[in-house]
């Protein structure tokens, strides 16, 4: 079994492991949990960890403080001489390494459940919307920040994840506005699944938590994989074939035989991830 990502002390993270549950908090509250290079680089890592740990099977994400995330930090970017020299070289290095991050989000095997408080702008909204599950607190207020500032909306994901969660329509108007969204409207148009006040946050995820480590180990896995592949397959047919191979391959564990023997004595199933 591959090391588990929570071996590693990070500065801007807090990880704190509860059996196959890792509760990741942004943890830089005096500056909002804004994006620096010290965050991107101990986020690109934590979720690059993840790919073969199968010690992790949901992660929680949050923010300590005042707010999920501000976005990119704009007063480091004005005090430092980051992509002011380096022309488009440097400004696509930077640009990348933050954009990685989201991909790895999905890439990674486990499940993400955000817990949204506060603003999440930017970066923070694109981290809210690669997460599998988003639960908002009542003071949550999310837009596409970077068209305000003089650059495009479509950035970090957002263009990729934003129609897929809340149609076109939506999305075009939060994006092409950079307006916010509210936790109210935010319920309304399935963007996150349920709101709740902000000391409540936590404990409205267990159940989600509970249903999730219900599951086999690689049922769980093998969902996340097939839903993010068929949210862009060509066809029917090529949804269908990644459906049918992960369907074999979970038949042929020890945890299906369990599943099914749980099911018929009507108790609750052992699985083992074997």
């Amino acid at each position: 079994m591959a090391e588990a990502a929570t071996a590693t002390t990070y500065e801007t993270l807090i990880i704190r492991k509860e059996g196959p549950v890792d509760w990741v908090t942004l943890n830089r509250p005096d500056a909002m949990n804004s994006i620096n290079p010290t965050l991107t680089a101990e986020m690109q890592d934590y979720f690059g960890k993840l790919y073969t740990d199968q010690s992790v099977r949901i992660v929680v994400l949050k923010g300590a403080g005042r707010c999920f995330s501000a976005g990119l930090d704009l007063k480091h970017r004005e005090t430092s001489n980051e992509n002011s020299s380096g022309g488009v070289v440097t400004g696509l290095r930077t640009q990348r390494s933050i954009s990685e991050i989201v991909m790895r989000m999905r890439r990674c095997p486990q499940a993400i459940i955000s817990l949204v408080h506060g603003p999440a702008c930017g970066g923070g909204f694109a981290f809210a919307l690669a997460s599998d599950i988003r639960i908002a607190g009542t003071s949550a207020r999310m837009n596409a920040a970077f068209i305000r500032i003089g650059l495009s909306a479509c950035d970090i994901g957002v263009s990729y994840f934003l129609p897929r969660l809340v149609g076109v329509s939506l999305a075009s108007e939060l994006m092409l506005t950079g307006r916010f969204i509210n936790a109210e409207r935010a319920l309304k148009t399935g963007l996150v699944s349920e709101v709740v006040p902000d000391d409540k946050l936590e404990e409205a995820a267990r159940p989600y938590i509970d249903e999730m480590l219900a599951t086999s180990p690689i049922g769980l896995r093998l969902t996340k994989e097939c839903l993010n592949m068929s949210v862009d397959a060509g066809s029917l047919e090529a949804a269908v074939a990644m459906e049918d191979r992960n369907q074999i391959l979970a038949s042929q564990t020890s945890d299906f035989r369990e599943g099914i023997a749980a099911f018929l004595q009507k108790r609750k199933p052992q699985f083992t991830n074997s």
